[in-house]
């Protein structure tokens, strides 16, 4: 292997080991190494809604277990990254952990573009998507009216420009 940076070349060395970057390798690997990592859990979500307390403690014991395997594995959890979205308005907002310290709730969730809020209704979906659509209107309104209305006629244009001094190119 050798490294090429801004024209300067390294000495040429063997490598020993690592999958080359962007090998379809590395991804098998990858699959490999992370396939035991469901084994135990008792909760997923064909089981059906976690509505009992026995439900509950099941979810947090498959969180522990996923900590555990995480930490023989030599991995994190980004807490910060981990939420608990509660379904339904009777839900008691159970609090999850993970090791010593709580998920944090959150009311919405943006989940492949699409908000997802604890009633499951689509009302903030829907503004943001007008939202949106109103900031895209007002560019190009914007737009337009910065180049002013197109001539009317394209001949009746070039006219126009012969007189003002463009050149013909």
């Amino acid at each position: 292997m050798l490294v090429a940076l801004e024209g300067s070349m390294s000495k040429w060395r063997s490598e020993t080991s690592g999958v080359p970057q962007g090998s379809v390798l590395g991804l098998v690997l990858f699959n490999i190494f992370i396939n035991d990592r469901d084994s135990g859990i008792e909760c997923t979500l064909s089981n059906g809604v976690v509505n009992t307390l026995e439900g509950r403690d099941a979810v947090q014991r498959d969180l522990d277990r996923l900590e555990k395997w995480a930490h023989v594995n030599l991995m994190k959890f980004n807490k910060a990254k981990c939420k608990v979205l509660h379904l339904s308005q009777g839900n008691p907002q159970y609090q999850y952990r993970l090791r010593d310290e709580g998920i944090e709730s959150i009311p919405v969730e943006k989940d492949l573009g699409l908000l997802v809020n604890e009633k499951l209704d689509m009302s903030w979906q829907n503004a943001l998507v007008a939202q949106k659509a109103s900031h895209i209107l007002g560019c190009i309104k914007e737009y337009c009216i910065q180049l002013g209305p197109p001539p009317q006629d394209p001949e009746e244009s070039y006219k126009n420009d012969q007189r003002d001094g463009t050149p013909l190119l």
